[in-house]
């Protein structure tokens, strides 16, 4: 048996005791409160025995050091811990004991230290009327005690006791109770600390609260936006690291709008409640669910690809389905999805393809009752549903996130395998539909210079081929409007010498950002540079004159002026047939080629008028 080293173990044992009975952390406040106090009150091992000399009690002093604590900005425990080792020190008190109510568990949660360090817990039952806790807390009077028996505390030193409800704002908080055998002088401090202790409690309560709100939304108790935002870029990180995809499905709630007018806001908010616990409910712990917009939930899926996705996707708008609404019916909602990094790496352009697939899946509204639930994969960009579903969705939620919808369609475009001549058309007409959408007022501007273009060039007898080449520059001649402001080209009175400056440019920013990046477009480039020259050399941007303007140029100028002549426009009505070529034959020779002018207006009156 080996030898035991009786000096050792006392060490030991003397340190465990140590640590274990004295859990205060010696904060700089509870050491500058000490340190003003001269050394420990009690010794440990004499402390039931032996009381500390009464000191002068320093009003000023204490006050200070109180002020010290409360704005240090510690948490609850260690503010309770703070003041019971200012008590101790300064006011010689056998205990301090903070209760606060928990609604929730309708009971009083007691934490109490003594003057040696130790640490009590007990739990007091707010339907337990006879407690003296309770009473206290029912009347909101100040009670004291000789008998500690109703802190339900064991082996506790009997001391007069203090109980002082803590009310903040009108409502009940918990109590504030302290042993103390000088109660009757001290009684009215004890007050004034409860008061800050309610004080600083609805604070906490307040910043709790605040916290929420900020992650979660008051409605569905989702996630918020803002958090949901946070955690998607956390997922998307993690996807890059580990190589994996992330999908979002974005839902779509069906006639909100008209849900909220014929029966009222709280029918509206029913049904976004009842989508958000169906999808909650039916989600992985470590899925994401947040409340993307008014009416639209959204829904981070790590480790899923688009199939998926997809797949998940039809089974909650499966369970959404059968939720049966009185006096609404069953809930419909439009469903799209986007993953990470198959539609996108980028966060932002993630979210605006999901918004994309679900405006589609939108307007492909119910088979049989059942949403469609549509992927970024599953459309061509070029649709006309598809694109103006993106350009919708670009105005709506992402204009101030720097994302353009003309520079989209212009890096789509570029990025666009041509497969035939049939296939470019199809494209090309997309991008100018597009285009002519900035304008209210020219819609469909450009396919009907194109349609009568290519009316002039037959009857002029040119070759198919060039035919071909005049209708896709009739498409694309105002495509360079692609950089020119909307407050410019939207403006319902006449232009000023600055903004015609920039509308002059348009000719050349088509050539530059479009055509020239696409050898299958450059033999268009004359048209779209040059169909502003005029005959006699006054137009733009070099200036041309007479045949030295390309001819398919001068044709699709006289078609260009054709239709904005007779189009409604903010200022004017659109004119008649006749009008408009009177006019034209007031510029024949001066502005527009005079041989053409004449051919053109014989074909006119069989072009008709529809845009």
């Amino acid at each position: 048996m080996q030898e035991l080293d009786v000096n050792n173990i006392q060490k030991n044992n003397s340190n465990q005791m140590e640590n274990f009975s004295n859990p205060i952390k010696k904060t700089s406040i509870i050491a500058k409160i000490n340190a003003l106090s001269g050394k420990s009150t009690i010794s440990k091992l004499t402390a039931a025995y032996t009381e500390k000399p009464l000191q002068t009690f320093n009003y000023n002093e204490f006050i200070k050091l109180l002020n010290d604590i409360f704005v240090s900005n510690m948490g609850l425990h260690d503010l309770f811990l703070a003041c019971h080792q200012l008590f101790v020190n300064k006011l010689n008190s056998v205990f301090t004991s903070i209760g606060i109510i928990n609604e929730q568990s309708n009971c009083i949660n007691i934490k109490l230290a003594d003057k040696i360090g130790g640490m009590f817990s007990s739990r007091i039952f707010l339907n337990e009327e006879n407690n003296e806790i309770v009473k206290a807390m029912n009347t909101n009077i100040v009670s004291t005690h000789t008998d500690n028996s109703y802190l339900k505390i064991p082996y506790l030193s009997q001391a007069p006791s203090v109980i002082i409800p803590i009310f903040s704002f009108g409502k009940r908080k918990g109590v504030l109770i302290i042993g103390d055998h000088q109660l009757e002088s001290r009684i009215d401090i004890y007050k004034f600390i409860a008061t800050y202790f309610g004080l600083y409690i609805n604070h906490f309560d307040l910043v709790d609260k605040a916290a929420q709100n900020v992650y979660t939304d008051n409605l569905t108790g989702l996630y918020s936006h803002r958090y949901f935002q946070e955690i998607l870029a956390k997922e998307l990180k993690d996807g890059e690291k580990e190589n994996a995809a992330v999908s979002v499905v974005l839902f779509d709630i069906n006639n909100i709008s008209k849900i909220n007018k014929e029966f009222g806001h709280a029918k509206g908010d029913e049904i976004i409640k009842t989508v958000a616990d169906m999808i909650a409910s039916n989600i992985k712990k470590h899925d994401t669910a947040g409340r993307y917009g008014g009416d639209e939930i959204a829904v981070i899926l790590p480790g899923m690809n688009t199939e998926e996705a997809k797949y998940l996707a039809e089974y909650l708008n499966y369970t959404i389905s059968c939720c049966m609404i009185d006096n609404v019916g069953p809930i419909r909602v439009s469903v799209g999805v986007a993953s990470y990094p198959e539609a996108s790496t980028d966060q932002e352009k993630l979210l605006i393809l999901a918004e994309q697939a679900m405006c589609i899946s939108k307007s492909k509204g119910c088979d049989n009752g059942m949403t469609t639930v549509v992927s970024s994969q599953d459309y061509d960009f070029w649709d006309d549903t598809a694109l103006n579903s993106f350009a919708s969705v670009l105005t709506k939620r992402h204009a101030s996130l720097g994302i353009n919808f003309e520079e989209e369609l212009v890096n789509k475009f570029q990025n666009e395998e041509i497969s035939s001549q049939n296939h470019l058309l199809e494209v090309v007409t997309s991008l100018a539909g597009a285009i002519d959408a900035k304008d209210t007022y020219t819609k469909g501007h450009s396919t009907s210079v194109s349609r009568y273009a290519v009316a002039l060039a037959r009857a002029m007898n040119l070759p198919e081929k060039e035919i071909n080449k005049i209708m896709l520059g009739g498409l694309l001649h105002d495509v360079g409007k692609i950089g020119i402001p909307e407050h410019v080209l939207r403006k319902t009175t006449g232009l000023n010498d600055e903004e015609w400056k920039i509308m002059r440019q348009h000719p050349t920013i088509g050539v530059e950002k479009v055509l020239q990046p696409n050898p299958l477009l450059h033999d268009l480039i004359p048209i779209v540079k040059y169909h502003h020259e005029h005959w006699c050399g006054s137009g733009y941007p070099e200036g041309l004159k007479g045949e030295e303007i390309p001819l398919s140029a001068r044709i699709v100028a006289v078609a260009d002026t054709y239709h904005a002549l007779i189009s409604d426009r903010p200022y004017r009505k659109g004119m008649s047939v006749e009008k408009a070529c009177e006019i034209l034959k007031m510029g024949a020779g001066i502005q527009w080629d005079a041989d053409l002018v004449r051919q053109f207006i014989q074909i006119a009156p069989s072009l008709g008028t529809m845009i």
